[in-house]
Formats: C-alpha cells, structure tokens, sequence
C-alpha cells in the first residue's frame, strides 16, 4: 500500500535505538524526509547508518535532549515545518511509591508528558495551516492497565494522553491527527532492561526470564519493533485522516480490558 506520505517531513523524537529507530525506519521506507534525534552523537550515527541501510534514505540527525527547553529549541531551529511528528523518550525506572521523591516525579512529569506537549504546542499551528498533520506518541499499555511498579511512568505518560484527545477534537477539522501507541512486551532495549531486572530481584537466568514474561503475554511471544513502526506508518498516512485521538495497544492481545 502507498501511504501517501512521500516527501513528508517527520521528526522522531528519542530515534537512535529502539521503537524510534523502528518508527524512523518505516518512514524512511515510505519515502519521508526523516530527521532522527537523540543525545549521544555516536548512537546517532549509528542509527543514521542503519537506517541508510535498510532504506537507501539518508535521514538528518538531531542532537538534543528534548526534556529540556534548549533541546526542544535545537528541535525547533533543525526542523521548523514537520508535518509528522512522533514523540517518543525514555521512560523512568520502576519502583515503588517510597522511592518517587519530588525530584524523581519532576522528571517523570518533564520528560514523559511535558517534553511532547511543549512540541506539539510548538508545530501543530504550522500542520493546521498546512492542512496535514500526523502526531502520534508512544506512551505505554500501562496507561490503561496500572501497575504498581510502573505508576510513575503512568501518571505521567496519562497525562499527555488526556492532553492529546482534549487538543484532538479541535485539530481533526484541519486534517491534522493526534494518536497514541501503547506498546508491552515489545522486544526492545527497554524490554531487555526489564527482563535484567526480574533476572536480579527473582535470581534466575536471563532466558528463563525472557520465558517467564512471554508466558504474560497472550501471543505467547514478544512483538517486534518493526510490527509496532508499521502501525505507527499507518497512522501517518494519508488513508488515516478519519483515525483521531485514540490510544492503540500493541500487546500480542493480552490486554484483558473490553475498551
């Protein structure tokens, strides 16, 4: 299918490994101008390559930190005029109520719900004019199924989410999309991270941990990041123009939820 997006401009927050890498990587397959950013140079570089690699597509790099207000203004100076913009970074440790002390809640608060809406705050005008506009966030299934553990990441990341519908219902009339992704169990960085740690905390190996977390999941396997880069494709298609200010779970279906 052509997604109708060729020649787009799209900016992808927090790209150079991970789900942002995936999603700059499928955009860059469809054609769009993508401009990948992170904090370390290096990784980058790395990134940048790979993705030439897999799509002959030479993307721009970004080097900034987006949770603060130079790298957003690096962010803003670099690519001015996106039309896609996917807001992605890395989300707090887990841990519990006791450990979250006023600075760990300011930084939960800055970089997982105040970082994107600050972007989309800064281009969504620009897309309105335009007539297009496709913004999708990757938060987290956490925010429709709570836990203890992650509720600092949740309360933050729900908060952008309640954001996003409220600015959403005025956006849709000038093509313009706001949707959220809602990724678990995605073999990721992040998902090797949480594997170490139940490893530590229950002192066993680190596959009969990967094994103990695919038993969680309904597919009896985890997702891949190129299966969660394509539904953030689709979403950025022309042919997604009517799909507004919902939150899509990609989680192997284990969501036991009914909406």
């Amino acid at each position: 299918m052509d997604l109708g997006i060729q020649n787009r401009i799209a900016l992808v927050c927090a790209s150079s490994q991970g789900l942002g890498l995936a999603c700059a990587t499928a955009l860059a397959r469809e054609g769009v101008h993508v401009f990948i950013n992170g904090r370390d140079l290096d990784r980058l570089q790395q990134a940048q390559e790979h993705i030439k690699g897999k799509t002959h597509q030479t993307v721009g790099i970004i080097q900034a930190d987006i949770s603060t207000e130079n790298g957003r203004q690096t962010l803003l100076q670099a690519c001015p005029n996106p039309d896609i913009l996917i807001n992605n970074n890395a989300g707090p440790a887990p841990g519990s109520m006791k450990d979250w002390d006023h600075a760990a809640w300011m930084v939960a608060v800055e970089s997982n719900m105040l970082a994107p809406i600050l972007l989309i705050r800064a281009y969504i005008d620009g897309m309105r004019e335009r007539k297009f506009g496709r913004i999708v966030n990757i938060t987290s299934a956490m925010v429709k199924s709570p836990r203890p553990h992650m509720a600092l990441s949740t309360t933050a990341r729900a908060g952008l989410t309640a954001f996003c519908k409220s600015v959403s219902l005025e956006a849709a009339v000038d093509n313009v999309t706001i949707n959220n992704l809602l990724p678990e169990r995605i073999d990721t960085p992040r998902q090797q991270f949480m594997a170490e740690r139940m490893m530590k905390s229950q002192q066993i190996t680190l596959e009969q941990a990967r094994v103990k977390i695919v038993q969680t999941v309904a597919a009896k396997r985890f997702g891949t990041p190129e299966e969660f880069a394509d539904a953030c494709a689709y979403l950025c298609s022309a042919q997604a123009g009517f799909i507004s200010g919902q939150n899509l779970q990609l989680d192997g279906g284990s969501y036991s939820g009914l909406i």
